[in-house]
Order: C-alpha cells, then sequence, then structure tokens
C-alpha cells in the first residue's frame, strides 16, 4: 500500500484524509498555500493537480487567493505562521478546504525556530479554538481528525507524545 513510502505518520494520515474527503479520481484542482513543499509530490503522485501559492506573506498580500479560483485549497501546518489567518481564510475563491494545525501542547512551548527567524509558531491552537476561527470566517467543518505524532526520543515529553492528538485535521465547506 501506498502508506509505506511515505516518510513520516503525518504525511500517511494527511494523505489518507484527504483522499477520504476529496478522493483524487474527481479532478479537483488544489491551491496549496505556502510555497512547493516536501507534500506536494505526493498529493500529486495520487492524481491532484497542485499550484501554490509564490512565498508571498500572506499576512500582507491575499492577491493570489482572490484571484484564484480553485476547487480546494489546502494548508497543511500553515496558519499558524500567520498573525491573521482570519484575513487568509476569508480571501480563499474555493468552496472546499482541507487544512492542518499542530495542536497546542500543554507540556510544550510554541515552536521557535533557533536559526531561522521566519520559521515559528505565532498559533498554536486548541481545536475548539481552530473551529471557532473557521466557522467565523465562513466555513462549515464537515470532518476533523485529531492525531499523535511520538518522536524517536527518551523522556517525559516523548513518552506524553505517544498519547497527546499533535495534529489536528480539517475538511470545511464555504457556508451558504
Amino acid at each position: 500500500m501506498y502508506e509505506k513510502t511515505f516518510p513520516n505518520k503525518r504525511f500517511q494520515k494527511t494523505i489518507t484524509f484527504l483522499k477520504k474527503v476529496a478522493p483524487s479520481d474527481t479532478k479537483k484542482t488544489i491551491l496549496d498555500l505556502g510555497v512547493r513543499n516536501p507534500f506536494v509530490p505526493f498529493m500529486e503522485a495520487q492524481g491532484y493537480e497542485v499550484t501554490n501559492t509564490s512565498g508571498q506573506d500572506l499576512d500582507n498580500d491575499t492577491t493570489q487567493l482572490k484571484n484564484t479560483k480553485t476547487d480546494l485549497v489546502t494548508a497543511f501546518e500553515i496558519f499558524e505562521h500567520l498573525l491573521s489567518p482570519y484575513t487568509v481564510l476569508k480571501d480563499i475563491q474555493a468552496d472546499t478546504l482541507v487544512c492542518s494545525v499542530p495542536l497546542k501542547l500543554w507540556f510544550a512551548k510554541a515552536y521557535r525556530s533557533k536559526t531561522d527567524q521566519w520559521d515559528m509558531h505565532y498559533h498554536e491552537f486548541e481545536d475548539w479554538q481552530f473551529d471557532w476561527l473557521l466557522e467565523k470566517a465562513g466555513w462549515h467543518i464537515e470532518h476533523r481528525e485529531k492525531f499523535t505524532h511520538p518522536v524517536k526520543k527518551i523522556g517525559l515529553r516523548p513518552l506524553l507524545r505517544l498519547w497527546t492528538p499533535r495534529y489536528y485535521l480539517v475538511h470545511a465547506t464555504r457556508k451558504s
């Protein structure tokens, strides 16, 4: 099965969720928020036609979102990096959204890279917060799924990651 070719559990869960809510045989076009990333080839290998945004700061420039008509928008681990995900969610010109965010963990601080000033999480959501954000921006949640993402390390935090959901996947449609 194709899951054995994925580099990690997160990719496996994400592609399985995507295929469940938006089967690739429906020939949907996807606008994936963010620059081309390691997950895009996995979507393309499953038959999806994927275009990425061009690397602009989506907090300041949503022009591409406003001007791109597409069947589906994906945003995997993007919203936590934005100061204003609400504006991005409002400006999406598609009726379907499949996205994921890392969940806030009570036993770990928000992620911040020590080497890259742009690679940090401005938000780490609880599931109810992300649901509220989506609903306020005009989306209706159709499906959702949380999953753990254990790390191969020794310690209390790695042990807690075995049972504590880290990622939250959501399939939403535009409210009528």
